[in-house]
């Protein structure tokens, strides 16, 4: 029997590998961190040149100061997923993010947010079927 087997048998419904850490470089870490807790996420620790903030799954975003500048309105290099897209974005929007129309894919609705230094950010639909992440 293979380690996936042996782990696939414990009584955790959950896959048994996780993403551990994404990076994003951002020119003002306290900003950007204040700007995830808003959406969301978790803050586990916050300096002016590092941030670590914690997902749904256990997944950290980590926040490092950029040496150099930032393009504008680049796509971020990760998306974010949540359980009620269209609720989501209507929160942001009363908030006062800037947020684009929900567009409908085959698998997944979505929308842009701008986040930190422009960074677009893609928000979609979950699509687990009720199982454990």
């Amino acid at each position: 029997m293979s380690l996936p087997e042996t782990i696939a048998k414990q009584t955790d419904a959950r896959p048994p590998v996780a993403i551990g850490h994404v990076r994003l470089y951002v020119s003002n870490v306290p900003e950007a961190s204040d700007f995830f807790v808003k959406i969301g996420l978790r803050l586990i620790t916050q300096s002016e040149q590092l941030a670590v903030l914690e997902l749904r799954g256990g997944t950290h975003l980590v926040l490092r100061t950029s040496l150099e500048a930032i393009a504008p309105r680049i796509n971020a290099p990760f998306d974010l997923m949540v359980d009620d897209v269209v609720a989501t974005r209507d929160t942001f929007k009363k908030w006062g993010l800037t947020v684009s129309e929900i567009e409908t894919g085959r698998i997944h609705s979505s929308f842009t947010l701008t986040g930190p230094d422009s960074y677009l950010l893609t928000v979609t639909s979950s699509h687990t079927g009720g199982r454990e992440v």
